[in-house]
């Protein structure tokens, strides 16, 4: 827990940035509630990772779940409601060439390894788009990879060129910061929900819920079922959880209804703005 660190001392007007569209920002503190230890940072995620780390260079995260762009928004389609719809999500989800795709990876990966403390572990979710970048990035970089999670969404969109299996599952890396870490498993808690049996590492969940969009929706949101077992399986209630490419903090969510703190940086402003409503409401319930 990092209750004395004063996020807003990350808010720097020198510290400009492009966002998603082009624009120039600047990093600022979005959220704070330091009774909950709970804060929403807008910035790009590795200028703000390297001023944590700055402060904390032994690591201050205990848990850092990471969703990076998965790079295919390449003009491509797929079906949505029935309907044929484009693939492109967003500037920020566009490949810029298999180079500077691993060399950001990387990057990224290094600051979290940074912010991580000794016994840390991190989760990161993607698809082949990333998912193997991430992989030898995180061999490089010395991780200790311990599960590869499958994702299986029970009703995937079908594939419209039928030229192509139907792509249903997503991937998710779990690892600790290094070979001598000694992680966290509440292996027990898992076992209890898998009926008393050794949980798999192939999950079923269906993608977000209405009621997790009411607020607004982010378009690669994950559930806050998947969220939740992964901050429930490897964190301990009262520590502290990253999550360095927020989004509409699903991530944060779980972690404040898990009694775990949360820090999450987003560069998006209408992200920033659908993070701060969902945060809000998600500490006002557990207040009541």
């Amino acid at each position: 827990m990092i209750s004395d660190f004063d996020f807003n001392k990350v808010s720097d007007s020198r510290a400009e940035y492009l966002g998603p569209d082009g624009e120039k920002n600047h990093t600022a503190v979005a959220l704070t509630d330091k009774a909950k230890n709970v804060h929403l940072l807008k910035g790009e995620c590795l200028d703000v990772m390297s001023k944590i780390a700055e402060k904390y260079p032994n690591g201050c995260f205990d848990m850092i779940f990471a969703d990076p762009p998965y790079n295919l928004s390449n003009g491509g389609f797929t079906c949505r409601s029935g309907k044929m719809a484009s693939v492109n999500k967003g500037q920020w989800d566009k490949s810029k060439g298999i180079e500077l795709d691993y060399q950001f990876t990387l990057d990224w990966l290094e600051l979290c390894q940074r912010l991580l403390k000794v016994n840390g572990t991190i989760w990161v979710s993607g698809t082949h788009h990333v998912i193997f970048l991430v992989g030898h990035a995180m061999q490089t970089h010395g991780f200790k990879i311990l599960n590869q999670i499958t994702w299986e969404k029970p009703n995937p969109p079908p594939n419209l060129s039928c030229r192509f299996f139907t792509h249903s599952t997503e991937t998710l890396i779990w690892a600790a910061k290094s070979k001598k870490s000694k992680h966290v498993f509440n292996y027990e808690d898992m076992k209890a929900e898998a009926g008393g049996k050794q949980m798999k590492s192939v999950w079923q969940f269906t993608a977000p819920t209405k009621s997790e969009k009411t607020f607004g929706k982010h378009p690669t949101q994950k559930p806050l079922q998947l969220l939740e077992r992964c901050i429930r399986a490897s964190t301990n209630e009262g520590d502290f959880v990253l999550d360095p490419f927020a989004g509409s903090s699903t991530t944060g969510v779980s972690a404040v209804t898990r009694g775990r703190g949360y820090c999450g940086i987003e560069a998006d402003e209408h992200f920033i703005q659908i993070s701060k409503q969902r945060l809000v409401s998600a500490i006002q319930k557990e207040a009541n």
